[in-house]
């Protein structure tokens, strides 16, 4: 039978290096960030029954609109509809347009006409008179 104290070894100097075994740090630790990570996006999945898309794209429109409403943090621009079976196909329910000052457009998209800056008589952007 073949001595086996060399594995041994190894398997020892290998649980001690993960404890630190020395070390000033160990091999495996917790995150080398100093604080929290920041906040991620996440996306949820709402499923509904419509006729067709036009009428699944109003109703996903008040959907996030009611959302908003409730919930202020969520980012109304970011949102899409898909099929529920392609969600790869995914299209922006909000016009999402960067105007001068650095505000989004919080309209449908596709809407006519173009983008005016929040106030009287405000700088205006895009296409259109």
């Amino acid at each position: 039978m073949r001595d086996n104290r060399a594995a041994r070894r190894w398997h020892r100097d290998a649980v001690a290096g993960l404890r630190g075994g020395g070390r000033e740090a160990p091999l495996i630790g917790g995150p080398r960030r100093p604080g929290a990570r920041p906040p991620r996006f996440f996306t949820v999945h709402l499923g509904f029954a419509a006729a067709d898309p036009a009428a699944a794209r109003e109703l996903a429109v008040a959907y996030a609109e009611a959302l908003d409403l409730l919930r202020p943090e969520l980012a109304l621009g970011a949102s899409a509809l898909s099929p529920a079976d392609a969600w790869h196909r995914a299209e922006r329910l909000f016009c999402g347009a960067l105007g001068p000052d650095g505000e989004r457009c919080a309209d449908v998209a596709g809407h006519p006409g173009f983008h005016h800056a929040p106030g009287p008589g405000g700088l205006g952007w895009g296409d259109g008179d």
